[in-house]
Order: structure tokens, then sequence, then C-alpha cells
């Protein structure tokens, strides 16, 4: 019996991914977009209130902690640890449009949204591929990741990590938009 793509390891998904953002350009655009849709969505869940007994919480925290539990299990301790400390960062910064008024609150989270995703549109353009979730849901969860490693080896961490994806992955490039797809370019890294 197959795994389910959502259980497989970090280093696995993060490869797959991978295979799909080789052009640097792309990887540019993710490295915004990516932050700007997790921002978003929670913007978007900052204003739902949960209770439970005497906690009182949001779903934008919920939804973190089931995502970072994900994160978290995927064999890649720090490489989540990291990642869950992004997000949450983004979240805690997204509630602070939770209290705005109710027009304001929803253009921004919907402003976010969706420039986050054209600018990843913009980015799956100069790769000349359908973006990752498209097959498979898990590439929402896995992007986060992915973005935290790319940050992470330009800070001059999780270098050797980032070259462990990069080898199974292929190298990044740019690809000649002049070019039909599949036709390798010569600017590699």
């Amino acid at each position: 019996m197959t795994t389910p793509s959502f259980m497989r390891p970090a280093f696995e998904l993060l490869v797959r991914y991978a295979r799909e953002h080789r052009d640097r350009r792309n990887i540019t655009t993710h490295l915004v977009g990516v932050p700007m849709v997790v921002f978003a969505t929670g913007v978007l869940l900052s204003r739902a209130a949960v209770q439970a007994g005497s906690a009182k919480t949001t779903l934008a925290w919920l939804v973190l902690a089931l995502v970072s539990l994900w994160t978290l299990t995927r064999g890649q301790w720090l490489l989540g640890l990291a990642t869950t400390a992004f997000m949450a960062a983004l979240v805690w910064a997204a509630h602070g449009l939770a209290e705005v008024a109710l027009l304001p609150w929803l253009l921004a989270a919907l402003g976010f949204f969706v420039l986050g995703w054209i600018i990843q549109f913009v980015g799956h353009y100069y790769e000349g591929r359908k973006l990752a979730f498209v097959d498979d849901f898990t590439g929402l969860l896995v992007g986060p990741m992915f973005v935290t490693l790319e940050l992470l080896a330009m800070a001059g961490l999780a270098r050797p990590l980032l070259a462990r994806v990069e080898h199974a992955a292929g190298p990044s490039m740019l690809r000649d938009l002049a070019m039909p797809q599949g036709t390798p370019s010569t600017l590699s890294r």
C-alpha cells in the first residue's frame, strides 16, 4: 500500500516540491507569495473566536497548531520548528488586523491573499509549470516549509539539507522563455 503524500517524510516532500520549482524567479516569487498567503489566511481566521472551557483562542491559532504538528512530525525537526516559528510570526501579525472594522479587515485579507497568489502565478509562468498543489493539496503545506528552508539557507543555516534537496531535485536555473518547455537552460545554479 502506498503512503499518502501528506504522511511522507519532509525530505521526500521537499524534493517533490522542489522539482516543480527549479526556476530561480519562481523560487523568488514564492519567498514573497507564500508568506503573503499564510498571513492572509491568518487574517481571515483571526476573527473566528473559539472557546474550549475557560480557554479562548482563534481559529487561526488552532489551524496553526494542526499545521505545526504535521510539520514537526515529518522527520526534519529543526526545519519543522523553524517553519512553525515563521508561520506563528505571520499569524501573530495577522491578529493585529482582527480588531479593525469589517470592510478594511476583509479587504486587507483578500488583498494579501489574491496578491500572494498572483505573485506565485507569475513565478509559475517563468517556471512553465502549474502550481504544485493542483495535483496534490499537500503542496499547500509544503510551501511554507520550502520557503523557510530557502530563507534559512540564505542566512547560512540548513545549507546541507537544501543541498541534498537540490541534488535530488536538480539545479535551479533561469528558464529561457523563448525555448520550448523541457529544453535545458544554460543558466544553472
